[in-house]
């Protein structure tokens, strides 16, 4: 289905002699013995690259206006449309190191369609960095008829990672980068869902985005009985440029360990750190009529974010009439991710796209980040196939001309949930209308887990649940014997002037809290 195809894109780049005068109290000419030792010497060995030397490309290219490297493309190759483009495949039988029989495996994107910037990639063996060369025989064109030779400087326009997950023999897509500084990633029986970004600018506000690029890699070759694979790129926009090192470890749970050095070419307004991407259609918390045969379409169904307090905090993600920008400051979270929580295929009802499968993806945050706030942006949309949910911390220091910025952190990309405490968390949020006053909105939260379950019906559980404008009402807590959860309802009473509501709840008995916190904004429009 059109609506399904590839919403994420993704690239990746990349980057005396001593004068000694002869003094009153020196001879003219050194002696002669050391000369004929340098004579004879081998040159030193180069310097092995690593991400010192990332960093120096970075800090040189921000000293030099912006320029995209979109040289060397043909014509027809810009006209391509979506399907022309994906008959554009990777030989398998040439992937990088294949006849090597590594544990990964390298496969490049084409340029093209909208992949128009000139990704170069190297490959650092023994710590020596050397050019891959494109060519025309890696690649099947399909059904596309080249109409002149392509030159042979072309590049690419973005790579694919792969990694026996199941069996030795048989490797598996782990990892995608192509397309601005976009790349998707997946673990064991996950399908591509949500993306991560090297960064994002001004998202949310009311001028254009700006878009940074991976315009350039380094991927250092594996041993034979490697189980992680390390990049190195280069990141470049009119406003910054980076250094980047990925350290992937792929498995059940696939991770990557990110180090990110940001050098600014310009003040930027609103800068994003490990931004996350994903798409929500509609759920089970929509409050208008999908015409889909689809209970719920979407890639993640929340956000969820570790305070530095301890509190955790469950934010439902919605399809909205209108942008929504939802902001939570803090000084030191411990991360904060986009999550698939629901994984009931019934729910979804779509054998192909296996919304039930796609990954969650978690930021965990490593080192001082400083104070800060997590962003989320909901954007409106009219298909699937938009990704238009976005999350990113923002720094409360300035993004100023000449600045440098470092992050650390990990991103997890996975199914089974392991980063909140053993108490409840969200797993459903209901919205309608109450059945008094359809104007009212009837707001059902169910919780779950182990401790919950362990529960008696007849536990003296209430609700903590404030709402920043309106009245609360009808409020009921009990116990769902069918699946032992634990349901909150209440009725939602909005002040006729005010559009905006901001509500939060959790479940607790005296003074012990036994959910995460569920905050929820509800709009009018």
């Amino acid at each position: 289905m059109k609506a399904r195809k590839s919403r994420i894109i993704l690239y990746f780049v990349l980057w005396l002699p001593v004068l000694a005068s002869a003094g009153p109290d020196k001879p003219a000419h050194p002696p002669a013995a050391p000369a004929a030792i340098a004579e004879n010497q081998a040159p030193p060995p180069p310097k092995p690259f690593d991400f010192l030397d990332a960093e120096l490309r970075a800090k040189e290219l921000a000293g030099k206006p912006y320029a995209r490297d979109e040289a060397s493309l043909p014509d027809f190759l810009t006209k391509l449309d979506y399907d022309q483009y994906r008959d554009i495949r990777y030989k398998p039988n040439k992937a990088l190191w294949r006849d090597e029989e590594l544990p990964f495996q390298i496969q490049a994107f084409h340029r093209g369609f909208m992949f128009t910037d000139r990704v170069i990639v190297n490959i650092v063996n023994h710590g020596e960095a050397t050019r891959l060369a494109y060519s025309p025989e890696l690649f099947d064109f399909g059904r596309n008829n080249l109409p002149a030779p392509l030159p042979a400087d072309l590049g690419f326009a973005g790579l694919r990672f792969h990694y026996p997950l199941r069996r030795d023999e048989v490797l598996d897509e782990i990892a995608v980068f192509l397309g601005a500084s976009y790349f998707r990633a997946v673990g064991l029986a996950q399908v591509y869902g949500a993306s991560a970004r090297g960064l994002a600018l001004d998202t949310g506000l009311p001028k254009a985005e700006e878009f940074p690029i991976f315009r350039e890699f380094w991927i250092e070759k594996p041993a034979k009985d490697a189980d992680s694979l390390t990049l190195y790129a280069l990141l470049d926009s009119p406003s910054v440029t980076g250094a980047y090192r990925f350290v992937i470890r792929p498995g059940l749970d696939l991770t990557m360990d990110i180090t990110s050095h940001l050098y600014f070419r310009k003040a930027v307004e609103r800068v994003g750190i490990a931004p996350l991407t994903s798409m929500f259609f509609h759920g089970e918390n929509t409050d208008r009529f999908a015409d889909d045969f689809r209970p719920e379409v979407h890639d993640t169904d929340g956000l969820l974010f570790g305070r530095s307090t301890g509190e955790w905090v469950w934010r439902p993600i919605n399809n909205p009439r209108q942008l929504r920008i939802s902001v939570f400051h803090d000084t030191k979270p411990s991360g904060f991710g986009l999550l698939q929580r629901d994984r009931n295929f019934d729910h979804y009802q779509d054998l192909e796209a296996q919304y039930h499968h796609r990954p969650s993806v978690w930021v965990e945050t490593l080192g001082e980040w400083g104070p800060g706030a997590i962003y989320l942006i909901e954007i409106p949309s009219e298909a699937e196939k938009y990704d238009n949910i976005v999350a990113f911390w923002v720094p409360d220091q300035a993004a100023s001309e000449g600045k440098e910025f470092r992050y650390d952190y990990r991103l997890h990309f996975f199914r089974d949930e392991f980063i909140v405490p053993s108490g409840g968390k969200v797993v459903a949020t209901r919205i309608g209308a109450a059945e008094n006053d359809g104007a009212n909105r009837k707001i059902v939260v169910d919780f779950g887990g182990p401790t919950l379950k362990m529960l008696s019906p007849k536990a003296l559980m209430e609700a903590d649940v404030s709402a920043g404008g309106g009245k609360i009402a009808n409020l009921v807590v009990q116990k769902n014997e069918e699946n032992d959860t634990w349901r909150l309802s209440f009725d939602l009473e909005p002040e006729k002037d005010k559009d905006l509501v901001e509500l939060r709840a959790m479940l607790k008995s005296g003074k012990d809290v036994f959910t995460e916190t569920w905050v929820y904004q509800w709009n009018s429009r």
